[in-house]
């Protein structure tokens, strides 16, 4: 080839408009047939690509419930985070509600304003119920969903979550439109109409350059999801602006330009 011929340039891949489109359309039609109320459709963004294009709705579907279970019993303080920093992306200025039951999550103490906004929770718009048991809590959860009144709820609930009770949280999510996130002890079994089911486990947080902490870090395994695949992130929150990102310090350097990490599954 002459030298003062130029090799042709390299092609990057297109995006067809029309295909995000479509996607967008079918989206909006799958929520309507899993009878999420027309003008309620929509979904919890993380924020981030690798996870929101992952899910089937573009995030955490509105109408209907989401478990958070812990990878172990030690990991209780960090799946409540990640709980915390998912109701906080809430979209709206419409009050949000948390119900807790007190024994449950005595040992990681009660949310507290400094706590709340580093997760970029404004504590003004959080109410906060406590129940005496888990009992109180699965009631008092149905019945703020069904009020219409929160953008979203969240409710810490152990024990046993038998299919009828889990029925109707799902139908009171599925007619409120609403984002329901259940936060679950590790050994418990699974919510039976979960859309998604998440094990966190916690991960040594990102420092500084002065070693102070710089950001929460989570082993994050999305163990079920309707009408989607299970996969496995490190994800990573800065306490500065409140979004989520990959973990960039993994083996996978990839990572560090925005991938993601190998899908993780169960097997047996």
């Amino acid at each position: 080839m002459s030298p003062a011929v130029s090799p042709p340039a390299a092609r990057l891949p297109h995006r067809d408009p029309r295909r995000d489109a479509v996607v967008d359309e079918l989206r909006r039609l799958m929520a309507r047939v899993e009878g999420v109320p027309k003008g309620r459709e929509g979904a919890l963004s993380f924020g981030l690509s690798a996870l929101d294009q992952h899910l089937p709705q573009g995030g955490l579907a509105f109408g209907t419930v989401h478990e958070i279970s812990t990878a172990s019993e030690a990991d209780l303080p960090a799946a409540f985070g990640f709980l915390l920093a998912l109701l906080a992306r809430t979209p709206g200025s419409a009050p949000l509600l948390l119900v807790l039951a007190s024994k449950k999550l005595a040992r990681c103490g009660l949310p507290h304003g400094a706590g709340l906004a580093a997760l970029g929770l404004a504590p003004s718009r959080l109410t906060l119920v406590e129940t005496e048991n888990a009992a109180e809590a699965l009631w008092a959860t149905e019945e703020a969903v069904r009020a219409r009144a929160p953008a979203a709820v969240a409710s810490a609930i152990g024990g046993k979550l038998d299919l009828k009770a889990s029925q109707r949280l799902h139908y009171a999510a599925r007619e409120a439109g609403v984002p329901l996130l259940l936060l679950r002890p590790g050994e418990t079994e699974s919510v039976a109409t979960a859309a998604t089911r998440w094990r966190i486990g916690a991960a040594p947080g990102a420092q500084d350059r002065f070693g102070l902490l710089a950001g929460w870090r989570w082993h994050a395994n999305l163990e079920r999801c309707r009408n989607g695949e299970p996969r496995a992130w490190m994800l990573e929150f800065d306490h500065a602006t409140h979004r989520f990102s990959l973990a960039a310090a993994v083996a996978d350097p990839s990572l560090a330009r925005g991938g993601e990490a190998p899908s993780l599954r169960r097997t047996g």
